[in-house]
């Protein structure tokens, strides 16, 4: 076995961001009833709330902003573009949100099933995640993640983000894993992939939406199933 050590991303690659986020924002679009406040359509809230979550994910990865400011000024951009100045109404959304969205649990196809089989040949898996601790660590819970994981490394805990190198030495110092026995596994080019690349480890890009990739990854699956082929 080349890898003895596993490192995934949570967001995005195992657990499906995006439908676990448009289930709980739909929830809150009718409890704050947005429509009577003059936002017609829940599609059209969730694709503003999304381009601001996006944007604003790049720059707190960056270190451009902070945390608070992320969780709460997605919600009052997209609550803006419909001329809804209500800065209140935003902040409460954002503790809402993040109360609720750790309880979905809908994970991307044969995410289970790879895990098992991942398990059953003695690999070390371990997540490291840019995401809020809590938060992760209740999706992880309630998702019923919890039993493949021996470490979880939060940008929290170590201090640092992806795609810093300091994370994923934080994570390999936890695991007792070496670099030449580790590989990264995530959708996120710039903090997965070139994160592992300045780790020094090996990488495999998980491309869920088939992108073209703008960095090279050491290998490239499209589905989770195909980690079979690697591991």
């Amino acid at each position: 076995m080349k890898y003895r050590h596993l490192f995934f991303d949570l967001d995005h690659t195992l657990w499906d961001f995006e439908t676990n986020a448009k289930q709980t924002l739909s929830q809150l679009f009718l409890t704050n009833e947005l429509a009577a406040k003059g936002i017609p359509d829940f599609e059209l809230f969730f694709e503003r709330y999304s381009y601001h979550n996006e944007r604003l994910w790049d720059r707190y990865t960056k270190g451009f902003i902070k945390q608070d400011e992320l969780r709460w000024k997605r919600m009052w951009l997209a609550l803006l573009d419909f001329k809804l100045a209500d800065e209140p109404l935003a902040k409460l959304m954002a503790v809402q949100f993040l109360d609720l969205l750790p309880t979905r649990k809908s994970l991307f196809p044969y995410t289970i099933e790879i895990l098992q089989y991942l398990q059953g040949k003695n690999y070390r898996m371990h997540l490291v995640t840019n995401g809020f601790e809590n938060v992760q660590y209740n999706k992880i819970k309630n998702a019923n993640l919890s039993p493949f994981f021996e470490q979880i490394i939060t940008s929290e805990a170590s201090g640092s983000l992806k795609p810093n190198k300091e994370i994923f030495d934080y994570a390999m110092h936890k695991a007792g894993a070496g670099a030449e026995e580790s590989i990264m596994i995530g959708d996120n080019l710039d903090a997965d992939i070139q994160g592992g690349i300045n780790a020094g480890i090996d990488t495999i890009f998980v491309n869920h939406l088939n992108v073209v990739p703008h960095i090279q990854p050491t290998y490239v699956v499209y589905n989770l199933k195909e980690l079979e082929d690697i591991l």
